[in-house]
């Protein structure tokens, strides 16, 4: 495999982007009716005990207990207070789509979907810095080929919480990347979601995220999805987000492929044909999955069919992990537009993505 390739453990998430605090260099996001932190705080351990032995004799030799007095830990939390925050890092977790269904085609030339959304624990980090201009934002990255001014979704999430709230506050930021783009996985969307629930911390949460919710639907319609709970129900354009309990365990392994072609999302619904698609409720795979689990019969997509006639070799692929998995896998099935396959059931590839020169350059979680 090509030294870019990642090997992880890729399970789906709710709970791992819900941690109980965070700090101004590093956070995870905590419970709540989110990923993101409303409030946050540092702890102090009132005393500190350090302790060394000796392992030969079994007698502990020192023990210093350091009980400072209240006053200064009072002084050190208005510090804090005051200080204001101007460094923040998020983990933004990807999805996949268990089923997509397109259920209609709209007057503004948009297609109506119900899918069902879940975040898994591949994700990119994103660090915030408050920039002394009050003009511009500086975007870097650690990856070829991420536009990296106003056509980049962390860009476009920053000018639109300044326009939406008047603030005028710019960033320096860093996306280490490990989502690949053009894998129907929303890498961008979660950024620009991420983006927009950090501008707000920097402001004092002057909006709720319900309203950071309603307005990321302006600028991408996925991204209103990662200020669910983790797995959602979707409809509309896939800005009408219904929270529902996770219908996933959170322990079961799954493996994506992604070749190095990606998919266009205009090409494939453009090939889309609406009368040739699926006629099965998906309000009636929401409730097999809730009851049964996780079958190849239920993961139903859409837009596999148009997004083979792009990519043929997609198809191909999604056939070949069918194949070489002789069950190991409950479904196999493509994520959103594409490029992606997802096998869910199992953390081993296939061994075929290793041994033929033709996966030799695919990304591969697993």
């Amino acid at each position: 495999m090509a030294s870019c390739n990642i090997l992880c453990s890729v399970k789906p998430q709710i709970d791992s982007f819900k941690k109980s605090c965070f700090s101004q260099s590093w956070s995870n996001r905590p419970h709540g009716s989110s990923y993101f932190n409303k409030n946050f705080q540092f702890r102090r351990n009132s005393f500190v005990i350090v302790k060394a032995s000796d392992s030969r004799t079994s007698k502990k030799q020192v023990e210093i207990t350091y009980n400072p007095e209240e006053k200064f830990n009072k002084l050190a939390d208005e510090v804090d207070r005051e200080a204001g925050l101007s460094r923040l890092t998020l983990f933004s977790p990807c999805k996949i789509n268990v089923f997509l269904r397109i259920t209609s085609k709209r007057d503004d030339g948009y297609h109506d979907l119900a899918s069902l959304f879940h975040v898994i624990s591949l994700g990119d980090k994103i660090k915030f810095s408050l920039s002394p201009s009050k003009s511009k934002d500086r975007l870097s990255t650690n990856a070829a080929g991420v536009p990296l001014d106003e056509r980049n979704l962390i860009i476009k999430a920053l000018n639109l919480y300044r326009k939406k709230t008047g603030t005028d506050n710019y960033f320096w930021i860093h996306l280490d990347k490990k989502v690949p783009t053009g894998a129907g996985l929303g890498g961008g969307s979660s950024n620009a979601a991420t983006t927009l629930w950090a501008a707000n911390q920097f402001s004092g949460c002057v909006a709720t995220e319900k309203e950071l919710q309603e307005w990321s639907g302006e600028i991408g319609s996925d991204i209103p999805f990662f200020f669910s709970h983790g797995a959602a129900y979707c409809t509309g354009r896939g800005e009408v987000v219904q929270d529902i309990p996770s219908p996933i365990p959170f322990d079961i392994p799954m493996v994506l492929i992604k070749p190095q072609q990606a998919c266009s999302t205009a090409e494939v619904y453009k090939r889309f044909q609406l009368d040739l698609s699926s006629k099965v409720d998906p309000l009636s795979l929401l409730e097999k999955i809730s009851t049964s689990g996780i079958s190849q019969d239920v993961c139903v997509n859409d837009l596999e069919p148009p997004a083979f006639e792009v990519l043929p070799s997609l198809k191909r692929l999604k056939q070949r992990v069918i194949a070489a998995g002789r069950g190991q896998y409950d479904a196999v099935f493509m994520s959103g537009s594409g490029s992606t396959i997802v096998g869910v059931g199992s953390p081993d590839p296939p061994q075929f993505v290793y041994d033929d020169e033709e996966y030799k350059d695919v990304f591969l979680s697993g």
